[in-house]
């Protein structure tokens, strides 16, 4: 159940290590595609086209050996194992791979999912990127516009800065296509933790705020956001903060389905044995985001990423086979290869086996990463298709419906 990177991979294993007498397989997922979700906040800032942050399921399967069924699972009967979906329809089985996916976290806070913008999707990046381009058309079209061009950004996590960084790329172009002065445009990062990009050596961090802060990246650490509406944001510090765009990245948990359908949860997680199969469950595995697997070393669940989510999706696969062949499960043991982070299209900083770097060359490991992945699921086709040159958007994507609800008169002399 899920096509993300743990649902997928897990798919692709079964599909090349089965032999079609040896099971049925069945793909799950509410939409047709795989979203390639470590790209979203390039599309959601305009620097990638969308079009490049998703694949169609279909292409990476053979109808001969997988079935794929397009719905939304809404529960988990596991005691008549069954899972039921939207379309009034259930299917049986005899061994269950769950990788639903998380939903964003907001922890109660007041007007945050009405009044804010996530990336989790490739539909929401479009829509936040389209949104973006709407406040600099309404900057030049209305005379109350100050804080049309305050972007606020709450959670200063991997996806945020990423986000962030992409955005400054992003905003020289806006301006020059706008005829918009670039210091008229505010970034500021809101981070509740005492620090922004937790988890990586202190000196990393150092170089990525001083990074952003050169491209003009406010950043308020300690500080939380108490309550969010239309068109601003409190902060815990008491001061209200005008801004035409929120974006939220401060936190995931797991899926709501999983709570729905009675398994033990914490925060839409189940927790999991070394096997990946749910406590209690021999024939479910949980995998990716909804999976609770602890790390002996620290006592902490591992985070939900992406190369963690890949790993426990080829494991799971391996155990399925496994216990159909009446072979021995193999343990999950995560090879945390390191993290690479994005501060824009020129630089980066990245963590790999215990190697702090910066720089270019990080970026340059971010690219291998995609191109690796891409190669495992869909061949060297997939990987021409997705990242050859055409992919970039540096002259950002063509104004679309919102020229009609907005327009320009580009003699406008009130351009500032």
């Amino acid at each position: 159940m899920g096509a993300g990177y743990g649902g997928l991979t897990a798919a692709i294993e079964l599909q090349r290590k089965l032999k079609k007498n040896e099971a049925e397989i069945t793909l799950i997922n509410n939409r047709p595609d795989h979203c390639i979700a470590t790209w979203l906040h390039k599309a959601a800032a305009g620097t990638v086209d969308p079009s490049y942050c998703h694949v169609d399921v279909h292409s990476l399967l053979d109808s001969q050996k997988v079935k794929f069924v397009q719905a939304r699972v809404e529960c988990v009967l596991f005691k008549q194992n069954k899972v039921l979906l939207n379309n009034n329809t259930s299917l049986t089985y005899d061994y269950l791979i769950v990788s639903l996916g998380s939903e964003p976290e907001t922890f109660g806070i007041k007007g945050l999912k009405e009044h804010s913008w996530v990336i989790n999707h490739v539909d929401k990046a479009k829509q936040l990127n389209e949104h973006i381009e709407t406040m600099f058309i309404k900057y030049r079209r209305f005379s109350d516009k100050s804080h049309y061009l305050h972007f606020v950004v709450g959670g200063a996590g991997f996806t945020g800065i990423q986000f962030i960084g992409e955005l400054t790329d992003a905003i020289s172009a806006y301006c020059k296509k706008y005829g918009i002065e670039q210091k008229k445009v505010k970034i500021t990062s809101v981070e509740a933790g005492p620090t922004i990009l937790r988890g990586l050596d202190s000196s990393l961090i150092s170089y990525a705020l001083a990074a952003l802060e050169k491209k003009h990246v406010k950043f308020r650490i300690g500080t939380a956001i108490k309550e969010c509406g239309p068109g601003y944001v409190l902060l815990s510090s008491g001061e209200k903060l005008k801004a035409g765009t929120v974006v939220w990245t401060g936190g995931v948990r797991g899926n709501k389905i999983i709570e729905k359908s009675g398994f033990s949860t914490k925060r839409g997680c189940a927790a999991v044995d070394e096997t990946l199969r749910v406590v209690g469950q021999d024939h479910i595995f949980m995998i990716g985001d909804v999976s609770l697997f602890i790390n002996r070393e620290t006592n902490r669940p591992y985070p939900p990423t992406a190369q963690i989510a890949i790993q426990q999706g080829r494991l799971s696969a391996s155990n399925v086979i496994a216990t159909i062949r009446n072979q021995p499960l193999k343990s999950f043991q995560p090879i945390i290869r390191g993290t690479l982070v994005s501060l824009g299209s020129e630089d980066a900083v990245g963590d790999v086996f215990r190697h702090r770097l910066r720089g270019r060359k990080v970026l340059g490991m971010k690219w291998l990463v995609d191109v690796y992945y891409l190669f495992s699921i869909g061949g060297i086709n997939l990987v021409l298709k997705k990242m050859g040159p055409s992919r970039s958007n540096k002259n950002l994507l063509p104004l679309r419906t919102y020229e009609k609800i907005y327009p320009v008169n580009w003699n406008d002399q009130d351009r500032h």
